[in-house]
Parts: C-alpha cells; sequence; structure tokens
C-alpha cells in the first residue's frame, strides 16, 4: 500500500496511515530543519521522531486534521529549544560544526553551504527560526507565523532583520 496514494484501509488504522503518509513526505525536510537549528544530526533526528509520535498520539484529538503538518512543524521547533535549553542549563552550547556521518549532513555542509549556515547559526533564535521556516523551507509568512506562534509582522521583522545580519557576516567573511 502506498500511504500517499492508496485510502487508508479502516478507521483503526487511519491514524497510522495519515502519520505515516506525512512522515514519508515531510521527514527529510523537518529533519534539515531541525539539523539548522541544533547543528546535530542524532538530537535533530529525535527531535523530528518525538514530533511525529506526539501527533500520532494525538491523531484524535487534532481540531484540524488537515494542519498536522502545521503541528508536527511546531512540534519540532519547540523539540528543538527544549533540547537548546537543555545544553545550555548543562553548559553543552557548541558551534562546532557536526561530524558529516549521514547523507542528508554532507549534503548540508557542502563546500558552498559551509560559511552560509556559520552564519546562519550565529543568528539569534528568533530570527534564525525566520530564516530557516520562511527561505530555506519556503513556507509562507501566514504558516510561518502560525508555527513560531508569533505575529505575521513579527515573522517579516525577525526574517529581514535575519537576512540582514547574515548578509553583513557573509560580507565581513569575504
Amino acid at each position: 500500500m502506498d500511504p500517499l496514494t492508496d485510502a487508508p484501509p479502516d478507521s483503526a488504522r487511519t491514524a497510522a496511515w495519515h502519520v505515516t503518509a506525512l512522515y514519508e513526505a515531510h521527514a527529510t525536510g523537518l529533519v534539515r530543519l531541525a539539523m539548522l537549528m541544533l547543528r546535530d544530526q542524532p538530537s535533530a533526528e529525535d527531535v523530528v521522531q518525538d514530533a511525529f509520535l506526539g501527533v500520532y498520539r494525538r491523531w484524535d484529538a487534532l481540531t484540524d486534521q488537515g494542519r498536522a503538518l502545521a503541528y508536527v512543524r511546531s512540534s519540532v521547533l519547540n523539540g528543538c529549544r527544549t533540547v537548546l535549553r537543555r545544553r545550555a542549563q548543562r553548559g553543552q552550547v557548541s558551534f562546532i560544526a557536526p561530524d558529516a556521518e549521514s547523507a542528508e549532513a554532507r549534503m548540508l555542509l557542502g563546500e558552498e553551504h559551509r560559511e552560509v549556515l556559520a552564519a546562519l547559526r550565529r543568528l539569534p533564535d528568533r530570527k534564525r527560526e525566520a530564516v530557516v521556516l520562511r527561505y530555506c523551507l519556503d513556507l509562507p509568512e501566514e504558516e510561518v507565523a502560525r508555527v513560531m506562534n508569533v505575529s505575521r509582522g513579527t515573522v517579516k521583522s525577525a526574517a529581514s532583520r535575519g537576512l540582514a545580519a547574515l548578509a553583513r557576516m557573509l560580507r565581513e567573511q569575504s
């Protein structure tokens, strides 16, 4: 059965079917999002898995199941914030590039992306989230606002200021 094209077999398996389809379509992009936030492949994968597990557990309680992807994105960002907060409390904040063990990490750490990723990592959290969601994931401002739980104007200003800061950092490195 292809969960993206076949109908769910019965109501008992609806949640598993929908979450599987959502995972197959969006997990890689969400791991990339978490990688940009956490700079750590295993933690990024854990955060994404936890987000999908959460949506699976709460599938029947979702008021709008069509917005499950937005729920997962919000969960991924919240999970990243939690990991970063725990690291800061333990003094484990690191700006060292992650090992390039997986295909995703190698792709992200390609020579042409290193400088941009390094600059992106130096942005404050809100600006980094806005830039990543808006320009790396190509989400519309309204969706970014919902995911970040801020107003559309806050997204616009954080993304604009984040891009300006990135441009300054990249000019300084040249």
